[in-house]
C-alpha cells in the first residue's frame, strides 16, 4: 500500500529532511516512527529536499508497505513518538505510482524578513532579522521581474547539477504581516538556494542598493555575482504545495494560504 502523509515542522533543530550522517533529518526521524509502529523498515519519500534550518507549513511525503495502523489513526501513532517540532496531520492511500516529489505540480515557499535594530526571541530561528530598513514597495516592484518562464542562473548557488536552470516563476509576492516583511514565491520548480537569493536580492532592492528594474538585468546577465546575497535558511518556509491530479489528497487544502499564526 502506497501512503501518503501530509505534515508540518520546525526546521531549526533538524539537518534538513534528508537523512544525513552528521545529524538527524526529518525523512530518518519519521522512518524511525514508522519502523517503530509497524516492525518494518520503511523509505519515506518527500516532495523535495529542505536544507538545514529551513521550515516547512506543508509538506507531503509517502512510503509503501503494509500498515495495520488505520490511517485516520495514523497521525496520532506517529504524533505520539514525533518530537514536538514535527506534526503529521493526515494519512491517506494514494495510487500505487504516485511519488510525493513527481506529483507536485507547483510548490509555493515563504520567506520572512525581520527589519528591526532590536532582536525578538520570539521570533529568533524563525525569520531573518535585517538592520536595514525596508520599503516593502519597492520590493513589490522588483519582486514582478521574477514572474514568467526564463534563466534564473544568477539566483542559484553550485550545488547538484542541472540540465537547465530555466524555470517558470507564476508569482513572487512581498507583503507585510505585523512586523514581519514576507516575500512569497512560486513556481514549477526551483534551483539551489533560489528563493533565498531571490530574497536576498529583494532585501537589497528595499534598502536602496538595487532599483527594482535593475532585477531585470541581473536575470539576463545570468551572474551570480550580480544579484543579492543568499539569506539564511532560517527565514524560509515550504508554504503551500499543489497536486492537481491527485484527488485523494484534496480535501487536505495543502494550497489554502499558510501564514504564521
Amino acid at each position: 500500500m502506497n501512503t501518503a502523509l501530509v505534515l508540518s515542522y520546525v526546521g531549526t533543530h533538524f539537518h534538513g529532511w534528508q537523512v544525513q550522517k552528521n545529524g538527524p533529518s526529518i525523512q530518518e526521524t519519521l522512518e524511525t516512527v514508522l519502523h517503530r509502529l509497524t516492525g518494518q523498515k520503511m523509505h519515506v519519500s518527500g516532495v523535495g529536499r529542505t536544507d538545514a534550518g529551513v521550515h516547512a507549513r506543508r509538506y507531503v511525503a509517502n512510503f509503501k508497505g503494509n500498515c495495520t495502523i488505520p490511517l485516520d489513526r495514523l497521525p496520532f501513532a506517529m504524533n505520539s513518538l514525533l518530537p514536538e517540532d514535527i506534526a503529521v496531520s493526515a494519512a491517506v492511500p494514494v495510487p500505487e505510482e504516485f511519488d510525493a516529489r513527481f506529483d507536485c505540480t507547483r510548490k509555493e515557499y515563504a520567506y520572512e524578513l525581520f527589519p528591526s535594530a532590536l532582536r525578538d526571541p520570539f521570533l529568533a530561528a524563525r525569520a531573518y532579522r535585517t538592520t536595514y530598513t525596508l520599503d516593502a514597495a519597492l520590493m513589490q516592484a522588483g519582486a514582478q521581474y521574477f514572474v514568467g518562464k526564463q534563466d534564473f542562473a544568477a539566483v542559484r548557488s553550485q550545488g547538484t547539477p542541472v540540465k537547465s536552470t530555466v524555470r517558470t516563476v507564476f508569482w513572487c509576492e512581498v507583503e507585510t504581516d505585523g512586523p514581519l516583511i514576507r516575500i512569497r514565491v512560486c513556481g514549477d520548480g526551483f534551483l539551489y538556494n533560489m528563493v533565498r537569493a531571490i530574497s536576498g536580492t529583494l532585501l537589497y532592492v528595499g534598502c536602496g542598493k538595487i532599483a527594482p528594474d535593475e532585477v531585470a538585468s541581473i536575470l539576463r546577465s545570468c551572474d551570480r555575482e550580480q544579484a543579492g546575497p543568499t539569506l539564511p535558511a532560517c527565514g524560509l518556509y515550504m508554504n503551500r504545495l499543489w497536486y492537481d491530479h491527485t484527488p485523494e489528497l484534496a480535501t487536505f487544502n495543502l494550497h489554502k494560504l499558510a501564514v504564521r499564526n
